[in-house]
């Protein structure tokens, strides 16, 4: 993979161009250069890492959270990882509880 213009790598991560603005911001990620007509480029490494983020904030994970773990040892992320996987399962049940009762709802008209 080579380097890609930020409006590239948004269309490839699904990622809006003010999210990866944010990760720049927050100093979790950086563009690698710029082509000749000054559009920022982001290398192989700087793409993955992008969709790293993202998917961290699919997750649930604030920029905050994901700038502590994001180069922490794989090790230490286990424990942070373990506890979202836990809100999310405690979301899951409460989804679920309201579906339940939507089709309650719905059966009773």
């Amino acid at each position: 993979m080579q380097a890609a213009t930020l409006r590239e790598v948004c269309a490839k991560y699904k990622v809006s161009r003010r999210a990866v603005q944010g990760y720049e911001k927050a100093g979790i990620v950086k563009p690698t250069g710029k082509n000749k007509m000054g559009h920022l480029l982001y290398d192989t490494a700087a793409q993955e890492r992008i969709g790293i983020i993202h998917m961290y904030q699919d997750m649930g994970f604030s920029i905050r959270e994901i700038k502590e773990m994001i180069d922490a040892p794989k090790r230490s992320r286990i424990p942070i990882l373990e506890n979202q996987l836990k809100k999310l399962e405690e979301e899951r049940g409460r989804i679920e509880e309201r579906i339940t009762i939507l089709y309650d709802l719905i059966q009773k008209g």
